[in-house]
């Protein structure tokens, strides 16, 4: 009855907007059980057109929902009118619902030519291709990896298989779960299989909570992180720029007792060439007092004309991180030579950079190696292990100021949640506006500064050495998974039709 005419357009439109309640601030997890039931329920027995339009209208709602932080963005940070930032954002979404929308379409049209099994449409191809083009959207167009299935169970059970398969393993078992469960409702004959199949998929990762993926190293550091709250249409204008230096300068003095103060992502408001007698004056009195910094600043390299979002360690030693992963259309615009005029419609500061120099996201701080990534580049779990081994723990170094009062501050510290699991270390979260937080290795938020306000977050932390299965492999096992099971059950398929045919 829910998918007759166009019933169906609701109900798939009804289960996207359900999908984001499973994530941050909602945290209601099992609803992804849910709403991808309707997602997977509405491409039973349908033609691949149609599969397609139902997929796409959910992911109308999974991502207008999800991502409607997009406008607040474009209209209060970008200065652009409502209107065109409404349209903007809406191409934006419409985009990304194509996703499940072609998924939907490739695997109606794969159930119609090798057969209609529908047990393995439920059980193996729809999780396989959901994690697929999850995978995908991580990096076409330089990737919007938001919304991933797996990080909406960063508070269940199944955040065990973090620290082996990462997000995307997390995501595969959400989906099989689901498939799984809406089999046994449409076939009840499977129920008793597929309950021992789902007790061994949830099991599996209780056992993986009693591995030690990472030991201590080393002594205790206490660590102050400056939520500086300075809302971002006052962050770059000149004559606040002292008064920010001196706000910053000021909260680090009264916590020069901490063994690292942390300041967010473009922290000081002017170019480091500009800044150097301000951070040779308050980085000398970092060491005077026994004491490090590590502070968010645009950078200018002169000699290539390129301008780079930096991290900068003032201690024992100075060196810089620069971002390597590029927001597109904030920090910089991709297919310029095609797209320059299109931001002018923006007036966003400090929107022309290049991706960063730096080798290795590291810098030596509080005698340890710190794991270095900035605003959207801890959205990509396999970019962030790239500091491991060495690393001793995380910093993420945000500016969400750019989301305002919307979910995306959230579902930012939800992902830096994930990282921490994946890693099996403690993550420390700097931002400007909030959340501000320390993540333990678990992915417990064991302290966090209130949004909007100015806050110092100090607290102790416990560096920690060794490897997770993820932090080695990253993404190659998972992704490799996905390529053999779905050849593998696209062959099985076949073969069994041909045979059928023959006889």
């Amino acid at each position: 009855m829910l998918f007759q005419g166009k019933r169906a357009w609701l109900t798939s439109l009804i289960g996207g907007l359900m999908l984001p309640l499973a994530f941050a601030p909602f945290g209601i997890w099992p609803l992804i059980f849910v709403s991808l039931a309707i997602f997977f329920y509405a491409l039973v027995d349908v033609t691949p057109k149609t599969a397609f339009v139902r997929a796409w209208i959910f992911g109308l709602g999974m991502f207008g929902f999800g991502a409607s932080w997009v406008v607040v963005s474009m209209h209060y940070y970008g200065g652009i009118g409502i209107p065109l930032a409404t349209i903007l954002t809406s191409i934006f979404v419409m985009f990304l619902a194509l996703f499940p929308g072609v998924l939907a379409w490739f695997s109606r049209r794969g159930y119609t030519l090798l057969g209609q099994r529908r047990g393995m449409f439920l059980i193996l191809i729809l999780p396989i291709l959901w994690v697929f083009f999850e995978w995908i959207r991580s990096w076409v167009l330089t990737g919007f990896p938001w919304l991933n299935l797996g990080y909406s169970q960063i508070d269940s059970p199944l955040l065990g298989y973090a620290p082996v398969l990462g997000v995307y393993g997390i995501s595969l078992v959400t989906a099989f779960t689901t498939g799984l469960i809406l089999h046994s409702i449409l076939e009840r004959s499977t129920l008793k299989r597929n309950i021992a199949v789902l007790a061994a998929l949830w099991l599996v990762p209780l056992g993986f909570n009693l591995v030690d993926w990472s030991t201590p190293t080393g002594n205790p550091i206490t660590v102050s992180m400056i939520q500086g709250n300075i809302p971002q249409d006052q962050k770059w204008l000149p004559s606040n720029q002292r008064p920010q230096l001196d706000m910053y300068a000021q909260l680090s003095r009264e916590n020069w007792t901490s063994d690292l103060v942390i300041w967010p992502e473009t922290a000081v408001p002017a170019l480091y060439e500009q800044a150097l007698p301000y951070l040779n004056y308050i980085g000398q009195e970092a060491r005077m007092n026994n004491s490090e910094l590590l502070v968010g600043i645009p950078v200018f390299n002169d000699q290539d004309n390129q301008y780079f979002n930096a991290m900068l360690s003032l201690g024992n030693e100075e060196a810089f991180y620069e971002k390597k992963h590029l927001v597109p259309f904030g920090e910089y615009l991709p297919m310029a030579g095609l797209l320059g005029g299109f931001i002018d419609f923006f007036d966003i500061p400090m929107s022309n950079f290049s991706p960063g120099r730096s080798e290795k996201p590291i810098l030596h701080v509080a005698g340890q190696k710190a794991g270095i990534s900035i605003c959207y580049e801890d959205a990509f779990g396999e970019e962030i292990i790239d500091a491991l081994p060495e690393a001793t723990f995380l910093v993420n170094a945000s500016n969400d100021a750019w989301f305002g009062r919307s979910v995306a501050p959230h579902q930012h510290l939800e992902i830096a949640r994930m990282r921490a699991v994946e890693t099996a270390r403690f993550l420390l979260r700097s931002t400007n506006t909030g959340i501000s937080a320390v993540i333990d290795p678990q992915g417990k938020v064991v302290a966090q500064s209130p949004q909007f306000k100015r806050d110092v977050l100090t607290h102790t932390i416990q560096p920690m050495q060794g490897a997770s299965i993820y932090a080695i492999f990253g993404n190659i096992p998972i992704v490799s998974f996905l390529f053999i099971a779905l050849f593998g059950t696209l062959t099985y398929q076949w073969y069994q039709k041909r045979d059928s045919e023959q006889n």
